[in-house]
């Protein structure tokens, strides 16, 4: 059993084209399950479906807690499902679907896999997250360049925008850490599960199209608030401690520059500084 996970954040429409590039075929068995973070938003009753399960969170929980939500209602009705946890401004090329299955059975080792995104222009936007502790380097690259005949390749994060979980593998729910509210959650949740065991992995044989930043840009001061208190708790967790404080003051200095230039991203960035101030 597939179950595509996603959270809506006054997303109807994009969720319903991401609906519409499913399959309708009886023979793929899977749930699409939407965990609500804007409760105002009815229009997402009018979505309502045999296959669709909407879960009212009742308040904006963020990405990382209302994905917990929708992964324990999962966990406990199936645990041996595999959960496709999606960006709700994305959307599946057809027969993707059908894949997953085939996928898992041939790689069963595979606890956390992540899919190769594009943007709707065609350019390559995710390929597989890398992670260097000794500079606090947290980047993304094309991991099929060099290697495009390997079906799946190790790596060391996958995005949250496109993350498929084997729950069969875990003895527990899998959880993201509930102190990120948006962004690096998905780092954290890959290396935390890494340090454990499981293998994260990308494959080739999977691709979503994703509009980059379509729900997140509407208010550029809130995302870098949260990019920013985010980063700086990834980095105090993984890099080295030197690097934490040289990229934490490059940081605060970056932010005193851009006030004069752009004082709304200058406040974001600073706001996000303090929450994490406050974290300590």
């Amino acid at each position: 059993m597939i179950y595509l996970l996603t959270v809506n954040y006054y997303s109807t429409s994009l969720i319903a084209r991401l609906i519409q590039s499913l399959p309708s075929q009886q023979e793929i068995t899977y749930q699409i399950v939407i965990v609500n973070n804007s409760p105002a938003d009815q229009e997402l009753k009018l979505l309502e479906s045999d296959r669709l399960k909407i879960i009212e969170s009742q308040t904006n929980l963020g990405f990382g807690k209302a994905c917990n939500l929708g992964l324990m209602k999962i966990y406990a009705q199936d645990p041996q499902g595999i959960v496709w946890i999606i960006n709700p401004d994305t959307y599946l090329s057809s027969n993707i679907l059908e894949k997953v299955p085939v996928f898992f059975a041939s790689h069963q080792e595979i606890s956390i896999l992540g899919t190769l995104i594009y943007t709707p222009k065609d350019k390559l936007w995710f390929g597989g997250g890398c992670f260097i502790p000794q500079l606090g380097a947290i980047f993304s690259t094309n991991l099929f360049s060099a290697r495009p005949e390997i079906d799946w390749l190790p790596c060391d994060w996958v995005s949250g925008c496109s993350l498929l979980i084997n729950l069969s593998l875990f003895k527990s729910c899998p959880q993201f850490d509930s102190a990120y509210f948006l962004y690096y959650e998905d780092f954290d949740f890959c290396r935390r599960y890494a340090l454990q065991g499981h293998q994260i992995a990308i494959t080739n044989q999977l691709a979503v199209v994703h509009q980059p930043s379509s729900i997140a840009n509407r208010n550029m001061a809130i995302k870098l608030q949260h990019s920013t208190y985010s980063y700086l708790l990834t980095l105090e967790r993984y890099a080295n401690p030197l690097i934490f404080w040289l990229r934490f003051f490059r940081l605060f200095l970056f932010s005193l520059i851009l006030l004069g230039i752009k004082p709304q991203a200058a406040l974001g960035k600073f706001v996000g500084i303090l929450n994490y101030l406050r974290h300590l």
